[in-house]
């Protein structure tokens, strides 16, 4: 073989390498992407969320279910908000409670539109015996998010410890069209119904 040839042959041979390497690569990366594809899964929306909760086949199903709206609930959009809520957690939890609600005064204050803010300001003040505000709170909350079943659900609480049976059974009952798997909810509005509506005869 002539020796002038063998740098050329070396070349290009070098460059079929290089070639099929890098085809190697394309055709992995084709078979990575659809693999990628297939695991990135939209999130799943609140509305989604509402309508799973609603039609769970069991209690523990709709608990998991209801414990991811809790959650995305419990999110204010605001990071100065959401850590003035923590801190009035654990002011509530020292028995703190005028600090706790001062420091959600201020949460809701930043974040007015959120619905659980409202909520758990209404706790403090159900805690501290306010009852009217507890449940103006509750009603605030509603306005923001009316499929807030926690809000109902306490709202219905409310008015059952002020001896009006009608507003709670009516409360637990918008809780329990939310969240049909709530044991509690079942409970109260067999309680109730008779003592609101009459027995039948």
């Amino acid at each position: 073989m002539d020796a002038r040839r063998t740098p050329l042959l070396t070349v290009f041979c070098l460059g079929l390498a290089v070639a099929g390497l890098a085809g190697a690569g394309h055709a992995a990366a084709g078979k990575a992407a659809p693999e990628k594809e297939r695991k990135a899964h939209p999130p799943v929306s609140l509305e989604d969320l509402y309508t799973r909760l609603k039609q769970a086949g069991d209690e523990t199903e709709a608990k998991a279910i209801a414990t991811l709206i809790e959650r995305r609930l419990g999110r204010s959009g605001s990071a100065t908000a959401d850590l003035l809520s923590d801190r009035a957690r654990q002011a509530m939890s020292g028995n703190d409670l005028p600090l706790a609600v001062e420091l959600m005064d201020r949460a809701v204050a930043l974040e007015p539109n959120w619905s659980e803010g409202w909520s758990r300001r209404a706790t403090l003040f159900w805690r501290l015996s306010d009852s009217a505000t507890a449940v103006a709170d509750l009603q605030r909350a509603l306005v923001l998010e009316p499929r807030h079943f926690e809000a109902w659900a306490a709202l219905g609480k409310l008015y059952l410890a002020r001896d009006d049976k009608g507003r709670a059974l009516d409360a637990f009952r918008r809780a329990e069209a939310l969240y049909p798997q709530w044991d509690m909810l079942k409970k109260a509005i067999e309680r109730l119904t008779p003592e609101v509506e009459g027995r039948d005869l």
